[in-house]
């Protein structure tokens, strides 16, 4: 995993320097209310530099790839940074995908067919060649790999309509299989995504909600949640898939929303991604909130990991 969100003096892993890694970061208000508490990784770092990698997007939901140093400040705490030692914006569209399906019972054949839409619309994409795409689908007692790399030549789209529906769903278990799937791809530079496709309904995971989402964190991934009940009223499910989402950074639509929706969503946030550095603002032990607010255009949206965990005292144990 490359040390990407804190540093001191430099950002290499050497023995003059200790890094915590990406799934200590985390941006706006976030709650695990309805599945429990936030997940609390430990790491050791000894902390001078926050780096945020963050993704825009406009009034519309579409991303803005022409985003200036004073359009945002972020808010660390109680402390609002405007001052940042560097401003990049994030050129790689090089991706690596997994799509995961909910095939239980609570997917109706028609569902089924829109995610079979969507895996057909990324195979003719140049941004991802096969080796780079799986497929997996959880319902039963474990999740299950239907394709890694070869999902064309196995003819997994016309088996995944007819995939037995099951009354099990173990959705958390299948996030974080899909999470370490995604983490065994070695290529540092590429993206990792998750598109998933669940009404966010769990009956039988053994991880819980926050182990979930401490396996996608840790995984650098970003999911991309496709509610198979209404988005637009507030449900259990939609709150667990949006949590999800909104922790990697990434989105939560309707399955009215269509396909193409989602992965417009994926390749403009590719396009719209930038990175800050800042000091350290507060050697306050504990969990740092992390707020991006725009300055100019009160339209813009931001979408980034919430928070960090500090350990205080120069370094040792963070929670």
């Amino acid at each position: 995993m490359r040390p990407i969100l804190f540093s001191v003096g430099r950002t290499s892993t050497t023995r003059h320097c200790w890094c915590v890694s990406w799934s200590l970061l985390v941006c706006s208000g976030f709650s695990l209310a309805a599945t429990g508490d936030t997940p609390e990784p430990t790491y050791s770092a000894n902390v001078a530099e926050v780096r945020l990698t963050f993704s825009a997007t406009d009034r519309n939901n579409h991303g803005v790839a022409t985003l200036r140093e004073g359009d945002f400040a972020v808010v660390d705490r109680d402390t609002v940074v405007r001052g940042f030692q560097s401003f990049t914006r994030s050129g790689g569209t090089k991706f690596h995908v997994v799509v995961l399906i909910d095939t239980s019972e609570s997917v109706t054949p028609r569902l089924r067919q829109e995610i079979a839409d969507v895996v057909e619309m990324i195979f003719p994409s140049a941004w991802i060649p096969e080796e780079n795409f799986s497929l997996v689908s959880f319902h039963g007692i474990n999740p299950s790999l239907i394709c890694a790399g070869n999902c064309r030549a196995s003819r997994a789209l016309e088996r995944l309509p007819a995939v037995k529906a099951g009354g099990l769903t173990p959705l958390f278990d299948g996030v974080v299989f899909a999470a370490d799937l995604l983490a065994q791809r070695g290529d540092p530079d590429a993206r990792k995504v998750l598109i998933l496709f669940s009404d966010g309904e769990d009956t039988i995971s053994r991880h819980s909600a926050p182990e979930a989402m401490e396996a996608a964190l840790a995984s650098e991934i970003r999911i991309y949640a496709v509610g198979l009940e209404n988005a637009a009223y507030p449900s259990p499910g939609n709150a667990v898939l949006e949590n999800l989402a909104g922790a990697t950074g990434g989105r939560l639509f309707a399955a009215r929303e269509g396909p193409s929706k989602v992965l417009e969503a994926v390749l403009e946030d590719a396009q719209a991604t930038f990175t800050v550095t800042y000091k350290l603002p507060s050697h306050a032990a504990g969990f740092h909130l992390i707020r991006i607010l725009p300055t100019h255009n009160l339209n813009l949206q931001f979408h980034c990991r919430r928070g960090y965990y500090y350990p205080g005292g120069g370094g040792g144990e963070a929670k």
